[in-house]
């Protein structure tokens, strides 16, 4: 008994409630509809939801009424026309989608919100001992078989009494075609019929016929008497005694029965009642036979009336999460300094010429600026770090989208900040594999490298993602594959590079170890963090008053993690008007 079967047919999704009901007693049955894609003649680009079976108990016409109320209140999207095609062949419902429709994507969005997908409830409630009980799977087998052991005994008893009624009536007509001569004289003399009737009753009767059938039985022939016949009536030593029963059948004896032919018969009906009481007597004797029997009548009712499965099981199933609904595209995300975020499909920026002016990303706050752009699929994940070394996760389809000219909505309200805690950085990752790295630089030098896989796991309240000093914060994350070399740039203009693999994994909670040596007056603190692993790049730094310069890459040498590293910029203005990696740079 895998699942139940529905006469709908249908996809049973899932048997985890279908067990929970068979060990308890209830549960529920998970069924969707049975559908398939079809690509509508014609319309390149369009496609239509056939569904070719229902659920279990679900109304077609309500079904469709639900469903085009879902439409017009907005709350389905994607569907375009809904048709009834159903005939005698069976049901076929065609639910026509937009063009750029993806049917996977509505389909889940029908199994959310409409009876394509519906529930079952199993709530196997019995009489036992005329008392409601509900019972397991067990429990419910063992009544059954109890239950049908009580009617296959009681339906025995009821043959026997029947059996032994006919196999007296038929004694008697043996004992009168054994004396038929006697009997018709009697009868012919008597008055009346009460009056042959008493005469048969009073006198014993010789009947050969009788005495052999009655010696052949097993046990004696007293088990073979009808319940409640006096003792004085049947075989006695002096003759067979008639009882009423046996002489009102042998007054309503027709002439034919007295031919040969019907006499045999008469005897080899006797005979017949014979064996079955004896067999009868045997099924109540033997509890094997009775199961046996019961056996039987099911294996039989198997055969006369089972048919192939109509459901079908899906062992593996999940619920459908929000991910599912929604249609897999890229999304231009953008994070400001001042916390806000929102996303845009990438379809809405279209390629210009270059010389133009371009079109408006987003609306800022006068002192806000865009901090940081990207593109990241609406399936993906962003990694939000605060300043606390916290990590919050949060999927791309689930940031707010808006406008070109929209604000956003600040990060602050999306997660469970606390007091004085900000974003700081947010890391696209599409997927948490083995191959790759988070590493992540403090205000104070500190550094830290961690398997991207041993953040796999989203926690609503955000976890650790590194242990910070009393007066350190987070100041920049990237994500590394293990080849990369990392950049630090301190408050004072000086910059530190070297490779990561300088810096074993270690894990969440852990504080890290030195990447930059600092002043021990805490007059200076690192202020960003880079990872690159393209010499021929360059940096762009930039002073708080304004001043910047482009410095290739490999003008800053590599060295040992840990050190105080080398000038980047100089804290005061150059006279020079372009220069090296100690230049003070152009306004």
């Amino acid at each position: 008994m895998p699942a139940p079967d529905f006469p709908t047919a249908g996809i049973i999704y899932g048997i985890a409630g279908v067990h929970e009901g068979y060990r308890t007693g209830r549960g529920r049955v998970v069924m969707r509809a049975r559908t398939h894609f079809e690509e509508i003649a014609g319309k390149n680009d369009r496609h239509a939801i056939i569904v070719d079976e229902l659920p279990y108990q679900v109304n077609k016409k309500s079904l469709l009424e639900r469903i085009a109320e879902q439409v017009t209140e907005k709350r389905l999207e994607g569907i375009s026309d809904i048709r009834d095609e159903s005939d005698k062949q069976g049901i076929r419902v065609v639910i026509e989608l937009k063009r750029g429709e993806l049917p996977e994507v509505v389909l889940n969005n029908l199994y959310k919100q409409t009876q394509l997908q519906d529930t079952f409830g199993m709530n196997m409630v019995a009489l036992v001992d005329n008392q409601p009980r509900v019972l397991n799977l067990k429990d419910l087998l063992e009544s059954f078989i109890s239950h049908r052991r009580e009617v296959v005994t009681r339906r025995t008893v009821f043959e026997l009494k029947k059996a032994r009624e006919r196999g007296h009536i038929l004694e008697g007509l043996a004992v009168a075609l054994s004396n038929v001569d006697d009997v018709i004289e009697l009868i012919k003399k008597a008055p009346s019929p009460a009056d042959a009737k008493r005469e048969l009753l009073v006198r014993s009767w010789n009947s050969d016929l009788v005495k052999e059938m009655l010696a052949r039985v097993a046990g004696g022939h007293e088990q073979y008497r009808p319940e409640g016949l006096a003792v004085e009536f049947g075989l006695k030593p002096e003759g067979y005694r008639l009882s009423e029963e046996q002489a009102q059948a042998i007054l309503e004896l027709r002439l034919q029965r007295l031919t040969g032919l019907e006499q045999d018969r008469i005897r080899d009906e006797y005979k017949e009642v014979m064996l079955t009481i004896a067999d009868l007597l045997d099924i109540l004797d033997k509890p094997a036979r009775i199961i046996a029997i019961i056996e039987g009548e099911l294996k039989h009712i198997k055969e006369e009336f089972g048919d192939r499965r109509r459901s079908e099981i899906v062992t593996v199933a999940e619920d459908i999460s929000l991910e599912d609904l929604i249609a897999p595209q890229d999304m231009v995300v953008t994070f400001s300094h001042g916390g806000y975020v929102k996303s845009q499909p990438l379809a809405d920026y279209r390629a210009q010429r270059r010389g133009g002016r371009g079109r408006t990303a987003a609306t800022t706050k006068d002192d806000d600026f865009i901090e940081r752009m990207f593109v990241a699929h609406s399936h993906d994940y962003l990694l939000c770090f605060s300043n606390r070394g916290r990590l919050y996760w949060l999927k791309v389809f689930e940031v707010p989208q808006g406008s070109r000219t929209a604000r956003g909505k600040p990060m602050v309200n999306m997660f469970p900040l606390e007091e004085g805690e900000k974003i700081t950085t947010v890391v696209p990752v599409k997927e948490f594999d083995e191959n790759h790295f988070v590493f992540m630089a403090t205000a104070q030098g500190t550094v830290k490298k961690t398997p991207l896989a041993d953040f796999s796991r989203p926690r609503p309240s955000g976890i650790i993602a590194v242990g910070l000093d009393e007066g350190d914060y987070l100041i920049g994350v990237a994500l590394t594959d293990g080849s990369y070399d990392v950049m630090l740039f301190s408050s004072e203009g000086k910059a530190i590079r070297f490779h990561e693999e300088d810096v074993r994994p270690m894990g969440r909670t852990a504080t890290g170890v030195r990447g930059m040596r600092l002043p021990e007056d805490n007059s200076r603190r690192v202020v960003c963090m880079l990872a690159a692993k393209d010499e021929s790049l360059t940096v762009l730094t930039a002073t708080e008053n304004g001043y910047g310069k482009r410095t290739p890459i490999a003008e800053y040498t590599k060295h040992g993690r840990g050190g105080l590293g080398m000038i980047a910029i100089q804290a005061k203005r150059a006279q020079r008007r372009n220069g090296g990696r100690g230049a003070g740079g152009r306004p």
